[in-house]
């Protein structure tokens, strides 16, 4: 399907519209409401809880946000959703819960985590989440794997993008087979996964795959993550919209 307009038609407010120092954590209902409010679209994360339910946050370990030793897989969705916050009365959130609270004023945009293993049980529970959703939503993923196999559990049009980097200098790649990296820095999955929209990294703006795919595909980029006015520029120059934190646009 082609993109639709909503997708690139406000900037993308990343993990909500969150300011920790405000009593608004990444990825929780004050961030989503917070965005709402700006009339700003959302970017939220999606891990799987151990009972299999989609709970809306970024890291595999709680450590960083909750203090917790365990995993997000390792707790169930009903203890998950004890757990404050960065120090506030916030707690992990369901998508469920998340797309309620948003309830269609703005569009979220969900990426689907992924550990590149094949299990696709979280995008199927997504996939099942965001269908009974009455409200604009597409779903991406770092996974081609995960952004392929969309296109099939959808059962009905969602826009589905690829998130991508060209210069993979995360840790988390560094397991991977080159020939698996290359063919994600340069779209070589491009024929099984046949995104509706790309999500880039601002800092490697411009190349090849995007220029391309605006060009003769006229499918739009979402530039990740916009943090000051020289990524802004950028990101005003070589894609559709972006994916900002720590300012208002």
């Amino acid at each position: 399907m082609a993109a639709p307009d909503w997708l690139t038609a406000r900037p993308i407010a990343h993990r909500g519209l969150h300011d920790r120092a405000a009593g608004r954590p990444e990825n929780t209902l004050a961030a989503a409401l917070a965005a709402v409010a700006g009339g700003f679209a959302i970017e939220c994360d999606v891990q799987a809880s151990a009972d299999g339910e989609a709970m809306v946050f970024h890291d595999t370990a709680l450590g960083r946000l909750t203090g917790a030793h365990e995993s997000v897989a390792a707790k169930s969705a009903a203890e998950l959703g004890t757990l404050a916050i960065a120090g506030t009365s916030e707690t992990i959130p369901t998508l469920p819960a998340f797309l309620e609270a948003v309830a269609g004023a703005v569009p979220v945009v969900i990426e689907v985590k992924s550990r590149y293993d094949g299990d696709l049980r979280l995008t199927t529970r997504t996939v099942e989440i965001a269908a009974a959703y009455d409200g604009p939503v597409a779903l991406k993923s770092f996974d081609p794997q995960v952004v392929a196999a969309l296109r099939d559990l959808c059962p009905k049009a969602m826009p589905r993008g690829i998130v991508a980097e060209t210069t993979q200098d995360d840790p988390a790649y560094a397991g991977m087979p080159w020939a698996t990296r290359r063919a994600l820095s340069n779209l070589l999955h491009f024929a099984d996964t046949r995104p509706d929209f790309l999500s880039w990294r601002v800092e490697d703006l411009p190349c090849a795959p995007t220029y391309l795919c605006r060009l003769l595909g006229n499918i739009p980029v979402m530039a990740w993550t916009v943090r000051n006015e020289d990524q802004r520029t950028r990101a005003g120059a070589y894609a559709d919209q972006m994916v900002f934190e720590g300012f208002i646009p």
